[in-house]
């Protein structure tokens, strides 16, 4: 039954990554890779203003767990945070391109302000200006911010189950896409996915008709272009497309199958997304 399954499925935990440019740690439960990641953007904030700057991130909403640890931390240092630029990098929409309510259950933007910037002291939480997120009447407003701002210091996020980051699914069933293509491909709206979609209801209880069909991104070319790609997977179908991801073919099929070709690239998981995954029937 192997013979008919890709290899990269059967790559153990101690060499997840070996031979690849992107680099792979393992950090234990859910809870410790949520202060992990919550760790990183403390640093980077941090690391931009002890050089006398301010930070410019990307972020995601999945993981979510980091963003109230990340809140507390900035309380108990009394880091101001005010000067610090956050760029959400995608948003679900209607069905005729507008920005979800803020009360959506699935309104990203909604779970910012719940989960991060209204538990951070007003004294230190990022002034509104910059709390910013890829607007589907304007697209190209992200791309003249990061140009404004020098680049983006840092692009964090997640993995999808068809391997995609932040929105950029992969082209669908008879499009062909070059890697140089897909790379390109700048901040947009487009439609979610059948597989985004479906794996996404779990976290509305499996109602997927709650889940929109379309969503603003931003692009693979402003992701990519970021000084830095830190991406944390900690969902247990994620071990499968990690290790597409890293040891399968570099495609617009798997959109994170690109961090491979990024300079300084690493991909945090806990320990069940290391394990090999499971695939048998039960």
């Amino acid at each position: 039954m192997t013979s008919i399954l890709p290899d990269y499925l059967g790559v153990v935990r101690s060499c997840l990554g070996k031979d690849q440019s992107v680099l792979v740690q393992v950090a234990g439960d859910m809870d410790s890779m949520a202060r992990h990641m919550a760790n990183a953007m403390l640093d980077e904030i941090e690391h931009a203003q002890s050089a006398g700057r301010s930070v410019t991130m990307i972020v995601p909403v999945g993981p979510v767990d980091q963003f109230p640890i990340l809140a507390g931390m900035i309380n108990e240092k009394q880091i101001d945070c005010r000067d610090v630029m956050i760029i959400n990098m995608d948003e679900y929409l209607t069905d005729d391109d507008q920005l979800l309510g803020l009360d959506h259950p699935l309104s990203l933007l909604g779970y910012m302000n719940r989960k991060f910037y209204d538990l951070v002291s007003p004294a230190l939480a990022p002034i509104s200006g910059n709390r910013v997120y890829p607007r589907p009447d304007d697209p190209a407003s992200i791309a003249k911010l990061i140009k404004s701002r020098g680049g983006v210091d840092v692009c964090f996020g997640g993995i999808g189950i068809n391997g995609h980051i932040a929105f950029n699914e992969p082209p669908e069933p008879g499009i062909e896409m070059s890697v140089e293509q897909f790379a390109g491909l700048s901040t947009r709206c487009l439609d979610v996915s059948r597989e985004t979609r479906a794996i996404n209801s779990n976290t509305v209880g499996g109602e997927i008709s709650i889940v929109p069909k379309r969503c603003v991104t931003v692009g693979m070319k402003e992701i990519l272009a970021a000084n830095r790609l830190r991406f944390y997977c900690n969902r247990p179908w994620q071990a499968a497309v990690v290790r597409r991801v890293l040891h399968g073919p570099v495609s617009a099929t798997c959109p994170a199958s690109l961090l491979r070709i990024h300079h300084d690239a690493s991909i945090t998981v806990t320990d069940f997304v290391a394990e090999v995954p499971d695939i048998r029937l039960r």
